[in-house]
């Protein structure tokens, strides 16, 4: 991060100013002055005419170190004659402009730094005895200042300005960029506080709890650093190139966005790591659009619990449990977001009885209506909100994207790591997750790899293969394995079967569900298990209700307390699993099929169905088939969800299935993204359903395809494979993205070597992806999405083949190795950093196309061929 962006956030308003008091106006015919000019000659201050009197320019200083003093704190700090001793030694710097024996131009060259290094070094006795705040503000003031006397330089008439323009360019950009810095700067007063309220938002979501890390030698929590998995964001396509980026980059160049995934997918893992992130002041490079943020963090779970009103801004920090919401400043939440400092991270919108939704769309529209210069960010699972929910508040509308292979194998491997395991457990469980199409089917999201990494681990190897098997073996060792094979059971300690605390477990699950809630109140959970312990007698003489509650709520590793006095599952994927259980043996299967068009009842049914018997499935099936034959405004939604539901019925009533997939293909092809999203949800089955590409139009293949990608196992290898000769670059440019979601070998063999290269970029994410394009003889447009060595690039890359490079990561390169690519004509540079440095493009003479981020900072233009087509796209 730039130094002046940290010290003394001056804004150019106050500096611009004081700066032209120091040096001469041009005069008459100073126009026509085309050479470099002295410094010396420039400076008001000095010489027989001179304009600024020595008390003159020491009145700038004070002003300049006031300022500063006052904007970071130091006033308070700094005792005033130390401060008089800056000011002192701020007035000798700027004097030694003066002495300096250099032009205009050599100065803008050295840079706003190296000259502020010279001025202090020039009177180096005028900071003797300065304590170490007061040699930082120094320090700070000059580099404020010498920045903009470049930019004072680079706007003079008398300026060469052909020789310098990317130079006066940078620097320009630097002082707007400090302008937007400042204005998220907190004001004094509040400083001390949001350093308190950062310190408790790295602490409070600084770790996940990873499912399965609660073994002998683990901490059961996982530091976010280490469990942070940068997954992709995908959107609509815009013209013909589908949208994909870093999930963690969503907001960077958007302040509005509705990211929709799958349960267990990474939702709120994601709006932890923003979180944190804006917290520190050390951000990596690529998330500096945080810089200066204050995080709000809003579970909507947690801000309707037990039906509460949904909070004003001056009870966000309350209405989570936050332990300082009594000492935010008076006025302070108005002060960050009237200033547009908020990130507003709405997690969980799914998680809201569907009939709050509209009124939790009213809130948001009236915070936005109020506060619009803020960053907001809202989560939900895919049905819960339509398509365009938040569209007339301008919000972009993105979905996490399965897990990749690439994916999948570094969560296996940090997940061993962390658990203190053999390599070898990581490495076998991995060859079974790719050998076992049921397993890869299912390791597609960060809870499900962790549920498979813990049960391999707990198994020693051996693994269930359905999704209903998965839960129960998962179940089994929470309930019983774990605590016995610890050791923690003394004779004496109460001890409930695994049977029993099931059963108690599941009545709460159920309760939350048919009130559509994600917490319970304490006293609410001891009247149910009250209730349920009246035909337990045998628990009920273990101990009371209150110690029997909390032995579930220690040892079950099922139930949490977010707050005090409050109960909710470890993930709401538990708690729709035990309460289809307990609705199957309640025999409730009107009632279920009488809320399936509830998007809150959609994995609730299909486990039921997994739970039923035979003939049970065979009455739920046929009930969601009849109710969406005669309702067209849920028909598809409940036929949808009936063919999602043949993945867990392990045994069926052939006619029931025929009839289930007969209303299932009346919905396909998909012609939209939420159609194309809403049958990847149904599973793999309705890969068999995909029709074409024959006889569709463009539009369905392109969105046929999108279905079947996001299904994202080698099932679907097979059905792409019947669009890879498609002319449609969407279709195209599709098939290429989700290279790394398959088996790259098989892939590349039946897919990516039969696609039209019309203007078509290869996307690669990997070496092992470019040496199989090498066997295939190279392609002409490549994408680089993951960090390769430019030698492997040279490499596997087929050199008299390569005419256009797309490079969307950060190499941390330079670029003359490209030279070694002699028909290399078209370069784009997609890097997340703030600073693109391009001065070694130089030496690859073969390019005549160079497209660059709008929004970066880019040095060494300047020494490029006037030939080369420079572009600014974003």
């Amino acid at each position: 991060m730039e130094p002046v962006s940290i010290g003394a956030r001056l804004a150019s308003s106050i500096v611009v100013p004081l700066v032209k008091k120091l040096f001469v106006t041009d005069g008459p015919g100073a126009g026509l002055v085309d050479r470099p000019v002295r410094i010396s000659n420039l400076v008001s201050f000095r010489g027989e005419k001179r304009t600024l009197s020595d008390s003159e320019l020491r009145k700038i200083a004070e002003e300049l170190v006031e300022r500063a003093a006052q904007s970071t704190g130091m006033s308070e700090r700094l005792p005033g004659f130390e401060r008089r001793a800056v000011v002192n030694a701020v007035t000798h710097s700027l004097n030694s402009m003066g002495h300096l024996d250099m032009d205009d131009v050599q100065a803008v060259q050295l840079g706003y730094l190296e000259l502020s290094r010279r001025l202090r070094s020039g009177n180096q006795a005028a900071t003797i005895g300065l304590s170490s705040d007061a040699l930082l503000l120094h320090a700070n003031v000059m580099d404020t200042a010498c920045l903009h006397i470049l930019h004072f330089f680079t706007t003079r008439s008398t300026f060469v300005p052909r020789t310098l323009v990317e130079q006066s360019r940078r620097i320009e950009e630097l002082s707007a960029k400090i302008d937007t810095l400042i204005m998220r700067t907190p004001s004094p007063a509040d400083g001390g506080f949001e350093e308190r309220y950062a310190r408790y938002i790295v602490s409070k979501h600084g770790k996940l709890t990873i499912f399965g890390l609660d073994l002998p030698e683990t901490s059961g929590s996982w530091p976010l650093d280490a469990a942070y998995l940068s997954l992709e964001a995908t959107g609509a396509a815009t013209g013909d190139i589908p949208l994909v980026l870093p999930a963690e980059q969503a907001l960077a160049g958007r302040h509005r966005v509705l990211l929709r995934g799958v349960a267990g997918s990474g939702k709120t893992t994601l709006v932890q790591w923003l979180a944190v992130s804006a917290a520190r002041t050390d951000l990596d490079e690529r998330l500096l659009y945080l810089h200066g943020l204050v995080p709000f963090v809003l579970p909507m779970r947690s801000l309707t619990r037990a039906g509460a009103r949904l909070p004003s801004p001056d009870e966000f920090l309350s209405a989570v449990g936050c332990p300082i919401a009594h000492a935010q400043p008076t006025g302070w939440y108005d002060r960050v977001l009237t200033a547009g400092r908020g990130l507003m991270l709405i997690d969980g919108i799914d998680e809201m009885p569907e009939g709050e939704r509209e009124e939790a769309r009213n809130w948001l529209r009236d915070l936005i209506g109020a506060y619009p210069k803020n960053h907001w960010l809202v989560t939900s699972r895919p049905s819960a909100v339509r398509e365009h929910w938040l569209a007339s508040e301008r919000f972009t509308e993105l979905d996490l994207a399965p897990m990749s292979r690439d994916d999948v194998a570094a969560f296996i491997r940090r997940w061993h790591k962390a658990a203190g395991s053999a390599d070898a457990y990581g490495k076998e469980l991995l060859y079974a997750v790719w050998a076992k199409q049921e397993l890869s089917r299912l390791a597609t999201n960060p809870l499900m790899c962790a549920l498979i990494c813990a049960l391999h681990r707990d198994r020693r190897g051996y693994l269930p293969d359905g999704r209903k098997e998965l839960y129960d073996a998962a179940l089994s060792m929470l309930l019983s394995r774990r605590d016995r094979e610890r050791g923690i059971y003394k004779t004496g300690d109460m001890r409930i079967g695994e049977t029993h605390q099931i059963h108690l477990i599941q009545k709460l699950a159920y309760w939350l569900i048919r009130n559509g809630r994600s917490e319970m109140d304490a006293k609410d959970v001891l009247d149910l298990l009250s209730q349920a312990l009246t035909a337990m007698p045998r628990v009920a003489e273990l101990g009371e209700v209150k110690q029997i509650y909390r032995y579930l709520l220690v040892r079950s590793g099922l139930l949490i307390e977010p707050v005090e006095g409050t109960m909710q599952f470890i993930h709401r994927t538990f708690q729709d699993y035990l309460g289809a259980r307990a609705a199957v043996e309640s025999l409730d299967f009107d009632f279920l099929g009488g809320n399936a068009h509830l998007d809150q009842w959609e994995d609730v049914v299909r486990m039921a169905v997994a739970h039923a018997r035979p003939a049970e499935r065979t009455r739920l099936l046929t009930g969601l088939v009849e109710r969406g034959d005669a309702s067209k405004d849920i028909r598809h939604r409940l036929h949808l969800l009936a063919a999602a539901c043949l993945d867990d019925a392990t045994e069926l009533d052939p006619a029931v299935r025929t009839e289930v997939q007969r209303r299932a293909e009346k919905l396909i092809p998909p012609r939209s993204f939420p159609q194309a999203r809403a049958l990847a949800d149904v599973g793999p089955v309705v890969l068999e359903l995909l029709q074409g590409p024959e006889d569709l139009a463009r539009d369905e293949a392109y969105f046929t395809v999108l279905a079947a990608v996001r299904i994202g196992t080698d099932a679907a290898i097979p059905v792409l494979t019947r669009f890879r000769t498609v002319s449609d670059l969407r279709v195209r440019a599709e098939l290429a993205l989700v290279w790394s979601r398959f088996d790259t070998d098989r892939y590349a063999e039946e897919v990516i070597a039969h696609l039209h290269e019309d203007d078509l970029y290869f996307v690669v994410s990997s070496s092992r992806e470019l040496r199989a394009l090498r066997r295939f003889g190279g392609r002409s447009f490549l994408k680089i999405t993951s960090p390769i060595s430019p030698e492997e690039i040279q490499q596997f890359c087929v050199e008299d083949r390569l005419t256009g490079l797309c490079v969307a990561t950060d190499l941390r390169c330079s670029w003359g190795w490209l030279a070694a690519f002699p028909r290399l004509t078209e370069l784009t540079l997609e890097t997340p950093l703030p600073d693109i440095d391009v001065s070694s493009l130089r030496h690859v003479v073969s390019l005549r196309t160079l497209r660059l981020p709008a929004a970066a900072r880019v040095v060494g233009l300047e020494q490029l061929p006037r030939t080369l087509d420079v572009i600014r796209a974003g």
